[in-house]
């Protein structure tokens, strides 16, 4: 939580950067269960979606980040089924919860990390908790204005 709008934190494969995406507090909420290994009673959204796929024998091959658009994220679920795959418009955070749900590698477009996603100054060897503290102070210091100047912080519309 970012004040009191979630955020989700991709992380580069190199560890430097960071892309942050503002999400509603109902996909935030998704994420987190699955991260914790907490399984709801009856199946959330995110939990449909992959039973629907699953009995379509189909699977989830990842998801990506593809553009930032007018502040807005946009993200593409990429299914295979049938010896085909298909691309499917997404919201980055419902492609990102169905993601940690089926363990499928999530991608983030080169363009969009240039644009938008922020590097911490650490050493390569610091941990984790060091780098998750360096980012709490940044986002202590931030505002909305830094990412995109006179826009709102982009995040899914």
């Amino acid at each position: 939580m970012v004040g009191k709008q979630p955020i989700v934190l991709l992380k580069t494969a190199n560890e430097r950067r960071f892309l942050p995406i503002w999400i509603g507090p109902g996909e935030a909420a998704a994420i987190m269960a699955k991260l914790q290994g907490s399984d709801p009673p009856r199946p959330m959204t995110h939990d449909l979606l992959q039973s629907v796929v699953e009995a379509l024998e189909g699977s989830v091959v990842r998801i990506a980040v593809t553009e930032l658009r007018e502040n807005t994220f946009y993200a593409v679920i990429t299914l295979s089924t049938n010896g085909s795959e298909l691309e499917i418009d997404s919201r980055p955070s419902d492609a990102i919860a169905l993601a940690v749900r089926v363990n499928a590698p999530i991608f983030v477009a080169d363009e969009v990390i240039e644009e938008s996603a922020i590097e911490l100054e650490n050493e390569p060897e610091q941990s984790e908790q060091a780098m998750v503290e360096e980012f709490r102070q940044f986002l202590d210091d931030v505002s909305p204005e830094d990412f995109l100047t006179g826009r709102e912080p982009p995040g899914e519309g």
